[in-house]
């Protein structure tokens, strides 16, 4: 009888402990998913404009652009390592101006974390940016002017430092980094205070600071920012800085419009700070 009553007993407080909030998820709770998760996202661009008979006159356009922006992450116990790479080519026409090229894109970024913390974590880093085809001036007056080609500048960085994030949306890095400049043939290595060469690449120490920020908005409007600043140890003073910020709006599952606006103040390239804004509807795939 005694044992009987003991069995009941343990049936109860088992059924009990079933019944608490939560309990049944302490039992069955997964620990951390490790491996690799990827993420494409496809994007594709298209303005045309014809006219004909039209007395109001107008020019015929034609525009296209493709993007293509993917992030594969290697999440282990101990370490984090983010591979980012953003594509993107677009060209247009207008009138009897022929083609020009409106967008021109590579810009590839590795980074690896070890963990050490919640919030605080070393981390080294590397990014290459670039472009796929010749770019032009087109004075008012004159033919066209080349002033860039592939890998004609590329600018590489290498770094090292700590990374703060404290929360998911937003992440901020700091450290002490090298940054090359390759140019072979238009000047974009080259350095003012030597008269007399012209230089095909440079090298110089500095700071490094990048800061990125992921919004969503709604459920259907997102926002990224990314922030990225260097200034070379020779040069203190003088901040390189390169902004790059998107608002995405999806209208449908595969129609979505972007609006990015990109800043660029590098002093050895132009006195002045650089701005391109880009207002597009097109379609968009994410393949993974």
């Amino acid at each position: 009888m005694r044992n009987r009553s003991m069995q009941l007993c343990a049936v109860f407080m088992l059924m009990l402990a079933n019944s608490v909030p939560g309990a049944a998820q302490t039992d069955t709770a997964k620990g951390p998913v490790y491996g690799w998760t990827h993420s494409v996202i496809g994007t594709l661009t298209a303005t045309q404009v014809a006219f004909t008979d039209w007395t109001q006159g107008g020019e015929n356009a034609l525009a296209w652009g493709l993007g293509l922006d993917g992030k594969s992450t290697l999440d282990q116990p101990h370490t984090n390592w983010v591979n980012s790479y953003k594509f993107g080519f677009g060209q247009t026409r207008l009138g009897d101006q022929g083609i020009r090229k409106t967008d021109d894109r590579i810009d590839l970024e590795s980074m690896l974390t070890y963990k050490m913390s919640d919030h605080w974590n070393p981390y080294g880093a590397a990014t290459l940016k670039t472009q796929f085809a010749p770019g032009y001036k087109y004075p008012s007056a004159g033919p066209e002017v080349q002033v860039s080609q592939f890998f004609d500048p590329a600018f590489l960085t290498q770094s090292a430092g700590v990374v703060y994030q404290p929360v998911a949306e937003f992440k901020t890095r700091f450290g002490v980094g090298l940054r090359e400049v390759l140019s072979s043939k238009f000047g974009y290595a080259d350095d003012p205070e030597t008269a007399t060469e012209i230089e095909h690449s440079s090298v110089n120490g500095g700071l490094e600071s990048v800061s990125e920020l992921t919004l969503k908005l709604d459920e259907q409007v997102a926002f990224s920012s990314k922030l990225e600043l260097f200034s070379t140890f020779k040069h203190i003073d003088q901040v390189i800085m390169r902004s790059d910020n998107t608002l995405a709006a999806k209208v449908s599952k595969y129609i979505t419009v972007l609006l990015n606006v990109q800043l660029l103040n590098e002093r050895a390239v132009s006195p002045r700070t650089q701005i391109k804004e880009t207002l597009a509807m097109g379609l968009s795939y994410t393949f993974l």
